[in-house]
């Protein structure tokens, strides 16, 4: 499978800049993975394709405001810090994305808020990512809410005037560098009135890094290399997801984070073991899905580990001429853009 199998034609324009001001709002595009039928709807009427007995599945990580803008030590030379990775083993040491990565040798020191927080670069990773160890007083998250912006794409270019826009408003545990955006569509009432139908909410946790937007540069797409992130499947949800395949019902993932995870976790005959760890699973077309049998996501971009995760689902062929179809209709494209429910 070649990287340009994956590729559609997207104009510029079509790349929302701006959430809408009604979170489940946005337009729907229902795509039946069998057929190729397509139905345009509103994301709130998501809740008629949902049915008593089904489980819906949600990733509430919560991002950090994770890009620090600081200066380097000696020469006040600006540099922008991306954190990826909190390392568990290390305290206060995280793997992070540097800009410009040449200034940003080992033993360089980077102040942020004026002393506030102080980096120093303590190692050199795979790729040109950095390790960088934090030494600060008080408490890191509030010095990282205080100096810290959200890591919005580079294809977002306009100012995020409510940081909570980029935000599940079930979002929980943090640790993500850039949000779940298929769960941005959802409102607590739309969310109230699922449960009231009868149709089960788990939660799962993944925390999302870059290495999931990262550009598939192989043209072989077998030869990409997916970076980790780490996950949680608490027993509580693997129980409920249990229930719910036991009983007939349908296991609905909200965005491509929440598959991963299920997907990592589940065993052949489809039943979700709880536990936490690491997954790198890289899904494109030939997968055998095990867990999901629907998914609600964004619409993401070409050539992307995301589309071709799409495409598994749904079929590469219905997968392009749907997005054929959104960008003819003058859908919404990628993190702040409209949603899609393949069925």
């Amino acid at each position: 499978m070649n990287l340009h199998d994956f590729y559609y034609d997207l104009p510029q324009e079509l790349i929302a800049q701006d959430p809408l001001s009604d979170r489940s709002s946005s337009r729907l595009m229902v795509l039946d993975k069998k057929t190729g039928e397509i139905q345009h709807k509103i994301f709130k009427d998501v809740i008629d394709y949902l049915n008593p007995g089904d489980c819906l599945v949600i990733n509430d990580t919560k991002v950090i405001p994770a890009r620090l803008i600081g200066e380097k030590v000696g020469t006040g030379a600006a540099i922008e810090v991306l954190l990826l990775t909190r390392k568990q083993d290390l305290k206060d040491t995280w793997e992070v994305l540097v800009k410009p990565g040449k200034k940003a040798k080992i033993g360089t020191q980077i102040s942020f808020g004026g002393g506030k927080l102080i980096g120093e670069i303590v190692d050199i990773v795979e790729e040109g990512n950095r390790m960088i160890q934090f030494t600060y007083d008080g408490i890191f998250e509030e010095i990282l809410d205080e100096l810290g912006q959200m890591p919005l794409p580079p294809y977002i270019t306009h100012r995020l005037e409510d940081k909570n826009r980029y935000q599940t408003v079930y979002a929980k545990h943090e640790g993500s560098a850039a949000a779940p955006t298929a769960g941005l569509h959802f409102t607590k009432e739309l969310l109230e009135r699922i449960q009231e139908k009868g149709i089960e909410i788990a939660r799962v946790t993944l925390h999302v890094g870059l290495g999931t937007f990262r550009p598939v540069k192989t043209e072989n797409i077998l030869e990409h290399h997916m970076h980790s992130e780490f996950y949680t499947v608490t027993q509580e949800a693997a129980d409920k997801i249990n229930t719910a395949r036991k009983n007939g019902g349908k296991i609905i993932a909200v965005g491509t984070t929440s598959t991963r995870t299920l997907e990592s976790v589940g065993t052949e005959d489809g039943t979700v073991k709880a536990g936490s760890g690491w997954t790198q699973i890289f899904i494109y077309p030939g997968y055998q899905f095990k867990v999901i049998d629907s998914l609600i996501t964004n619409f993401h971009l070409p050539e992307s580990t995301l589309v071709m995760l799409v495409s598994a689902l749904a079929g590469r062929e219905h997968v392009l001429a749907a997005y054929e179809e959104a960008v003819n209709e003058k859908y919404r494209f990628f993190s702040f853009g409209d949603a899609m429910l393949i069925k």
